[in-house]
């Protein structure tokens, strides 16, 4: 009990160190968000709803996909995370692919995803997925719009597919306005635990932001089908984001 409580003090002891950071480098008041008493209760008692579903799918023999989509410092990770926290890994993990190798370049765009698809009594929760391909790979030309074409009449097919074999794919889009990725991106500049996470990429994110915008309306409008709607989560606020 005492391991899990100096579990629980680190966590908090993070959140604290990262709201005074934000103290220190936010001058706009509506950075101020959920107090922290009232985000604690219901994290926790999400959680616990999260830990009966967990034995519900293993119990049952259901199968889960969750996909995680938004820009850059969307907030994904931090959600995944709370997630995960309180879960089996053998009955709940995450799938956070690479850049694809030359091989995978060369195969038929899903192959790379349906290896980690979830068996019976499984969840998995992916940190990007296939809709690189409307994304970051359409903004920064690493594909052809042919590619594009393609993958919008090939991907509610594949997700119906997944739908009939009995997969219950639900799909998130972290929603972040232009000055607020602007902020979080300073944070991770000026913290020296996040800074791992900046990369040349999110340089040309914040270069296309109007780019990403278009190719994302795009995505959502083509892409939302009955058997798999997105859900747009406002994400500006970070704790109200993963409640």
């Amino acid at each position: 009990m005492l391991d899990s409580f100096d579990e629980e003090l680190e966590e908090e002891l993070d959140d604290q160190r990262l709201a005074s950071l934000l103290d220190e480098a936010s001058e706009n008041p509506e950075h101020v968000g959920l107090s922290r008493s009232i985000y604690f209760k219901e994290l926790f008692r999400l959680q616990r709803e999260l830990v009966k579903l967990q034995d519900w799918v293993a119990d049952n023999g259901q199968k889960a996909v969750v996909i995680f989509e938004g820009r850059d410092a969307a907030g994904k990770g931090g959600v995944i995370k709370r997630i995960t926290q309180r879960l089996n890994p053998r009955v709940c993990r995450v799938v956070a692919l690479p850049a694809p190798s030359e091989r995978e370049k060369g195969q038929w765009y899903f192959q790379r995803y349906t290896p980690h698809l979830p068996a019976r009594g499984e969840i998995v929760l992916f940190d990007r997925s296939w809709y690189n391909r409307a994304g970051v790979e359409r903004v920064m030309g690493f594909c052809s719009e042919n590619d594009v074409e393609e993958f919008f009449r090939s991907v509610p097919e594949f997700e119906r597919m997944l739908a009939r074999s009995g997969i219950k794919l639900i799909k998130y889009w972290f929603s972040i306005q232009d000055e607020e990725q602007h902020f979080r991106f300073l944070m991770r500049i000026h913290d020296p635990l996040k800074q791992w996470k900046l990369s040349p990429m999110d340089l040309q994110s914040r270069v296309r932001w109007e780019a990403y915008t278009k190719a994302k309306e795009d995505m959502l409008e083509r892409t939302h089908i009955a058997e798999a709607p997105w859900w747009v989560i406002e994400a500006d606020d970070k704790k109200r984001a993963r409640l």
